[in-house]
């Protein structure tokens, strides 16, 4: 199980199962990521890669009111499903469906989209990702992406290490 770190859902715990093929993202860096952006309120959200939807239930507690969920595989989709009964108070949307192909057919913008691929992803996938993620989000909107830090890729933003991830902040 993985708990909320903070904010009006915080300790509620989000179901995983260790026979699912993801990684979510560590206490120790979702703490980090979400406190450097406690400065603004991000009102629409996008979890791409959502996994257990960790990543977007915490912004949900810290006080995102629109979460929209992006997960190919179906046993993760269901549990995200199942986890989401817990945030009642929240509009949230699913969307079982590959990144890439939701990516070309949305025309919503974002005011956080969260990213955490499989750190397999090759490299153009990662920057198409990117590329793709920078124009869906509105203005003052920021981009978390998460992956290995072995990539060394060169994207505008910033970038914090921490252990074997890396994150990247691009502010629009």
């Amino acid at each position: 199980m993985l708990k909320i770190i903070a904010g009006r859902f915080k300790g509620a715990a989000i179901k995983t199962m260790s026979s699912l093929n993801y990684r979510p993202t560590k206490s120790n860096v979702r703490t980090s990521v979400f406190d450097m952006l406690s400065t603004n309120k991000y009102l629409d959200v996008l979890d791409l890669f959502s996994g257990t939807g960790i990543l977007g239930f915490e912004a949900a507690s810290r006080g995102s009111e629109n979460i929209t969920f992006v997960e190919n595989d179906f046993e993760s989709f269901n549990l995200i499903k199942e986890n989401s009964k817990l945030f009642d108070s929240c509009t949230l949307q699913f969307h079982k469906d590959n990144v890439f192909s939701f990516l070309k057919q949305t025309t919503l913008k974002y005011d956080l989209i969260l990213a955490d691929p499989p750190y397999l992803i090759d490299k153009e996938d990662i920057v198409s990702l990117y590329n793709s993620c920078v124009k869906l989000l509105n203005n003052n909107g920021k981009l978390i992406l998460e992956m290995s830090s072995k990539n060394k890729f060169n994207f505008e933003g910033k970038i914090k290490k921490y252990g074997s991830t890396s994150v990247l902040i691009y502010s629009n």
